[in-house]
């Protein structure tokens, strides 16, 4: 029996194994448990061996341990295995589709982080998740202080600014009950805040120490003896130099091409 490469399912706890030769045939099946699928794995399998999984939570994990152990690990896209389900959706089925998928010559992989790539996608989604919440609170905080008759600004600044004067003015409305919870609303605010600046500073830190980032410089980057351009040269270079630039939106494209013309 010479497996020729094995498509893995994934889970919490139990892993369904399904090895095949280099016709495809199916050769070998293995339900087994979180602890114990890896040991046999390599008990059975010739390290070089090619291993596949779907790319879902904790896949990264286990192909740094293949990788490590000497097995050549593809990550598939679940959209891509999806097709290759013969019937009922279940492990066995969805462990045989991955082998299959694996096999295709033309099926891209997902590339295998590292724990420095997991590191830092980590952060950036934390603190998009804060962002959120901050808005949401922000948000709340604004219909909360409308129903006492209150205009609340739409920028963040000041909204920070005005919540203070709120809870100092004494003829504006508010009951005392609801300064109380306006103040716990502000904390909140507050603590939001402090935690974005926290993970903007490890960013930073973090950017500053890799050496793919340091030596790179946005091309509309301002010369540092400018803080702002003052002429209509300075805009004009500027405004050229972000057209240039990877990633500009074909709507701010239009606006700053109509600007340049005016």
């Amino acid at each position: 029996m010479k497996i020729n490469r094995v498509g893995v399912d994934l889970a919490k706890n139990v892993f369904q194994l399904h090895g095949a030769d280099h016709k495809g045939k199916s050769v070998w099946k293995r339900r087994l448990s979180r602890g114990k699928w890896l040991a046999v794995l390599c008990d059975t399998v010739e390290p070089g061996t090619e291993i596949g999984m779907e790319a879902c939570a904790g896949a990264h994990h286990w192909a740094r341990q293949l990788i490590q152990r000497g097995y050549p690990v593809k990550i598939i896209p679940p959209q891509f295995v999806k097709p290759f389900i013969k019937s009922n959706k279940n492990d066995a089925n969805d462990a045989a589709a991955i082998c299959e998928a694996m096999g295709r010559p033309d099926m891209y992989p997902v590339k295998v982080k590292t724990v420095e790539q997991q590191d830092l996608q980590a952060m950036h989604r934390i603190r998009d998740e804060i962002k959120s919440h901050r808005i949401a609170k922000a948000n709340q905080i604004r219909g909360l202080v409308t129903e006492y008759g209150l205009v609340a600004p739409q920028q963040l600044p000041a909204l920070r600014r005005a919540i203070p004067d709120w809870l100092e003015e004494a003829e504006n409305g508010l009951s005392f009950l609801f300064r109380q919870l306006l103040q716990g609303l502000w904390g909140d605010l507050y603590a939001l805040d402090q935690r974005m600046t926290e993970l903007d500073k490890q960013i930073a830190v973090i950017a500053q120490e890799d050496p793919r980032l340091t030596n790179r410089r946005a091309p509309y980057e301002l010369e540092p003896s400018h803080s702002f351009p003052t002429s209509s040269l300075e805009v004009e270079r500027l405004v050229s130099a972000i057209l240039q630039g990877p990633g500009c939106h074909s709507r701010i494209a239009a606006t700053l091409q109509g600007l340049l013309t005016k």
